[in-house]
């Protein structure tokens, strides 16, 4: 009879115990991966020459337009970066709202490498970064951004060029 008390006694507090450690585990957030495609332009631009070496400009730009999601939703976007540029390339540093139709927001920093075409005009970027804040059904969020940009040549009269961009956004959502 004692043998069986003791064992009963042990299973008890192992299950309690089993119990107690499932309790202080909060479920982890499963990463989502959303692919995007992006087009905007140039709302605004201020350029100022460097005078180190011929074609050395910093630039401070912002771009408006659409990004379109892997999933059908699409929001608009807007960014704000600064370019360090020689003879079109060089490197940028970024931040980008997307706000979708529900008001919800995803922001992000970003930094990327531009290249440029033999005449001196940026053609193309990549970017990394990571998604610093979020409202809305995006609250708490967190994550990374990748993605490619193609810069089309200015038409007379804009800032800068537009661009075509393709990405991937990989996130969590606490309690999602």
């Amino acid at each position: 009879m004692p043998i069986r008390k003791c064992f009963i006694t042990v299973a008890a507090a192992s299950v309690l115990a089993i119990a107690i450690s499932l309790l202080g585990v909060a479920p982890s957030a499963t990463a989502e991966t959303l692919n995007f495609k992006m087009f905007n332009h140039m709302t605004k631009a201020e350029t100022v020459p460097i005078a180190d070496v011929g074609g050395h400009i910093i630039s401070l730009s912002v771009r408006e337009g659409v990004t379109v999601f892997g999933n059908g939703e699409w929001a608009w976007s807007k960014s704000t970066t600064v370019r360090d540029l020689v003879k079109g390339a060089g490197t940028g540093d970024a931040y980008t709202t997307y706000t979708f139709l529900d008001g919800s927001t995803i922001t992000m920093h970003r930094k990327g490498k531009i290249e440029a075409t033999s005449q001196g005009d940026p053609s193309a970027a990549t970017w990394t970064g990571d998604i610093v804040n979020g409202t809305g059904r995006f609250q708490g969020v967190k994550g990374t951004v990748t993605f490619s940009t193609k810069i089309l040549p200015p038409e007379k009269g804009e800032p800068g060029g537009k661009t075509l961009s393709e990405g991937t956004l990989v996130y969590t959502v606490p309690g999602k």
